[in-house]
């Protein structure tokens, strides 16, 4: 018996795969990649001049920072800085999962999408990080503008 007639056609076995793989073709995991790249390189941007803001603010208090080491040592020990950390961990989980092994979907872009989106909305009646977020906001001219930059990125991608 020949092992050709247990085979279903070459078609039929195509037809198959493509229905059952819950993977995208390259060309969109590329965007989908694409996508995430470019939320990352909106976030690294607005992070900074968080962080620059907020490095002012803590040198108008209490005394200019000695060096870059001094700041890094500051921002992960100091209570000042701890509000950051929201941001400072999306940007950590929009590198792992950019770094992950296992191929982008569109519902885990479009998850962290919303998460971002969630995160990054002010409140000036709020607490903790949304209303520290306003203030900086309306402190700051280069983190609203890099906010105003993310805004805009991410209702394009909320849009595809």
């Amino acid at each position: 018996m020949s092992t050709n007639l247990c085979r279903p056609a070459p078609a039929v076995l195509e037809t198959k795969v493509k229905m059952s793989d819950p993977f995208l073709d390259d060309a969109e995991s590329a965007g989908l990649r694409q996508r995430l790249t470019d939320l990352s390189a909106a976030l690294q941007s607005l992070h900074k001049a968080m962080l620059d803001s907020e490095r002012v603010s803590y040198e108008q208090s209490f005394g200019r920072t000695i060096s870059p080491y001094h700041f890094l040592q500051l921002l992960t020990t100091d209570p000042w800085f701890a509000w950051l950390a929201p941001v400072t961990h999306l940007l950590a989980d929009v590198d792992a999962l950019l770094d992950a092994k296992e191929p982008l979907t569109v519902k885990t872009v479009n998850e962290f999408v919303h998460k971002t989106k969630t995160l990054l909305t002010p409140t000036e009646t709020g607490e903790g990080f949304s209303r520290q977020y306003d203030e900086v906001l309306q402190r700051d001219p280069d983190v609203l503008f890099a906010h105003v930059t993310l805004a805009k990125l991410l209702r394009a991608l909320a849009a595809k």
